[in-house]
């Protein structure tokens, strides 16, 4: 039996091998080869794959994965946190670009209808595009990779009235107010059914599945929820994708969460990549070919238009230029809901057979080149802000009763998330004085009506840490999660004051030594000092001196984790290392009535002298007795615990138990 489909993904996959190969060669994203390979093996290239249509399915499947993915990376809580970026950053950024595309599309010859829909088309980005590329750079918890993702979110949500309003554009509507009231109607009972799910069914279904301890079923279920939530939203009349992103909110919710996610990763990643080459497959070359010079000239208009009025959208919220900048370059290209949208046009005639393909054409190359404006972001970004020095927002200190003109020798602590929180709150435990520089306006006003010695400012920008007394400071910690930010930060700071020592956080090893040489004193990668915690808690549990432990751990962040890099390289001072008491360990056995030790004291019990087990401590109704005496009395309920060679405790912790059956399951229960 011959599958039709098997052969297309044969043919796909190989071709990508090869595309993906050269293009790592030369240093070309990957998005790029994967659209490149649906140029070539679609019916307009070498005409490779004739399936176009189950390709399409698998693509939307890649697509439904994605936005499954971001809800459970997200949480409700987190989406609330967000709602400022969403529904004000979100609908200023639509409301501008159809606004403006309108009055382009007008001014060129269109009619009302067919304007507003080249509005709609272009107001919506790319959220598979631009939420690989942020999370591949690090960058979405960064300022501009969060206003990104706010705008993303409403983008998705406002498709379905943009779909219900397209026969209204084209003049074939019938009753738009029903039609909006009845969408409004089932999406409050979505709504209503996914609160039921999510506080009585899911939990427990989760429950009974992570019981069987299989994998496999686990994974099933986790695929069922994404698929069924869809599905679900897609009957109402909204789209799959926004089901399959409340579906990952839901999931984002249980504990298992974590498990979920590591399950579905590799999925994504594989359909992801077959909805970039279903888009490269849309592409008509000759229609490319013969109209160069318009394609090329509607794609930088696209371009540059939506990356200023995204630009716009996130001043509105309150971000400085430099923030707003990056984020607006990372949404200036053409989403994959607007493919969506154009096929609705093109049937209701709202597109003709060439626009449609210059629309194909332009937003693949807009597509094409994003993952280049985004890797240009942060210098553009850099020189507008140079060129408009007050773009890091107002300096005025807000809400406090601190004078930085009169702080000495203070921190300055840049960013304000969770790092940020307990360094300033170890600072004010300490009495250090210490000053906050924050661009999340709304963090600013809810902190500092607390108290906090909070500004709002870009950190990059001199004249904000000039107001944060980054001249008479001791020490600038800078805590946030950009890494372009923290270089131009530690650039711009060892020049305002070269005694300051800078302390940076990084989640990448090859950040050390870039900021290092841009004037950093110290700087802690989050995954090293990670394995840190995690061998410094090992080694403890094997008994290691922890004195050695510590020297060890200084060593190596001495030498800048170099001996995490090259665990090959100088053993030789750390030979007591190897000198563990791996054999022994220290184990909590509770006394039984009835039990051989109850009513015993350590010297009648002879614990030490026959049976090899020292006792360290009991805890007696939750006291704790250290280093007991010899006359101590042992008595059912105590909690015994006891030191000695592994092997030793599991052997006799039948003496604890009150009689032997008991004493075999408690050798079970022994920890390894």
């Amino acid at each position: 039996m011959e599958l039709p489909i098997l052969k297309e993904a044969v043919v796909i996959f190989g071709l990508s091998i090869g595309v993906i190969i050269v293009c790592h060669r030369f240093r070309i994203p990957a998005i790029i080869g994967f659209l490149l390979t649906g140029v070539l093996a679609g019916p307009h290239g070498l005409g490779l794959v004739s399936a176009a249509h189950e390709v399409e399915v698998l693509a939307e499947i890649g697509v439904i994965l994605l936005l499954f993915v971001i809800g459970m990376e997200l949480s409700f809580k987190e989406l609330l946190r967000l709602k400022k970026p969403v529904f004000l950053g979100g609908a200023a950024q639509v409301l501008l670009t159809i606004i403006v595309f309108d009055g382009l599309s007008m001014l060129l010859g269109a009619s009302a209808g067919h304007a507003v829909f080249a509005g709609f088309l272009a107001a919506l980005s790319s959220t598979a595009v631009v939420l690989k590329l942020l999370s591949d750079r690090a960058e979405l918890e960064a300022p501009h990779g969060r206003i990104a993702l706010g705008i993303l979110i409403f983008q998705d949500l406002v498709v379905v009235p943009m779909m219900l309003l397209v026969p209204f554009l084209s003049g074939r509507a019938g009753n738009l107010g029903a039609s909006l009231m009845l969408l409004a109607l089932k999406t409050m009972v979505i709504i209503l059914i996914l609160w039921v799910l999510a506080r009585w069914v899911i939990p427990r279904v989760l429950l009974m599945v992570v019981r069987t301890r299989s994998r496999e079923l686990f994974l099933m279920t986790t695929l069922g929820l994404c698929f069924s939530v869809a599905m679900l939203t897609s009957a109402v009349g909204l789209s799959l994708s926004l089901g399959a992103f409340l579906a990952g909110l839901l999931m984002s919710e249980s504990e298992y969460s974590l498990s979920a996610l590591e399950g579905i990763l590799p999925f994504r990643d594989v359909f992801t990549s077959v909805f970039f080459v279903s888009i490269g497959m849309l592409l008509d070359m000759g229609y490319f070919l013969d109209n160069l010079g318009v394609v090329v000239l509607v794609t930088l208009a696209v371009l540059v238009v939506k990356s200023a009025l995204a630009t716009g959208a996130g001043l509105v919220l309150g971000y400085p230029l430099r923030v707003t900048v990056q984020a607006g370059l990372a949404l200036g290209q053409i989403g994959e809901f607007s493919f969506v949208l154009a096929g609705v046009g093109v049937s209701y005639g709202l597109l003709a057979g060439s626009e449609y393909q210059l629309f194909l054409a332009a937003a693949i190359m807009t597509m094409a080149l994003t993952p280049f404006l985004i890797m240009a972001a942060p210098r553009v970004s850099a020189f507008l802000a140079r060129k408009a020095p007050l773009s890091g927002g107002p300096l005025v200190p807000v809400g406090t009763e601190c004078e930085t003109e009169t702080l000495s020798d203070h921190l300055v602590i840049v960013g304000f998330g969770v790092g940020g929180r307990h360094l300033a709150r170890a600072a004010q435990m300490a009495g250090i004085r210490y000053v906050i520089v924050e661009m999340n306006p709304d963090t600013v006003r809810n902190e500092a009506a607390k108290g906090e010695p909070i500004f709002y400012g870009d950190a990059a920008q001199p004249t904000v840490m000039e107001h944060a007394g980054l001249s008479r400071a001791r020490i600038l910690a800078i805590v946030i999660a950009d890494p372009a930010a923290i270089r131009r930060i530690t650039e711009a700071a060892r020049k305002a004051n070269p005694a300051l020592r800078i302390v940076a956080r990084t989640r990448f090893v090859a950040e050390i030594e870039p900021l290092k040489a841009l004037g950093a004193n110290e700087v802690i990668p989050e995954e090293f000092e990670t394995s840190v915690e995690i061998f410094t808690r090992v080694l403890s549990a094997y008994l290691v001196p922890r004195r050695d432990i510590e020297r060890f751990t200084f060593d190596v962040r001495a030498e800048g984790y170099g001996l995490l890099r090259k665990p090959g390289q100088a053993r030789e001072p750390y030979c007591d290392l190897s000198g563990v008491c791996s054999g022994f360990e220290v184990t909590a056995l509770k006394v039984d009535a009835g039990s051989f030790v109850d009513g015993k004291n350590l010297r009648e019990a002879e614990l030490r002298k026959t049976h090899g087990l020292t006792l360290v401590a009991i805890n007696r109704e939750g006291k704790m007795i250290a280093n007991p005496g010899a006359g101590l009395r042992l008595q059912g309920g105590d909690v015994a615990y006891i030191f000695g060679e592994h092997a030793e405790v599991l052997d006799k912790a039948g003496l604890f138990a009150a009689n032997k059956l008991e004493g075999d399951r408690r050798r079970e229960e022994v920890p390894a």
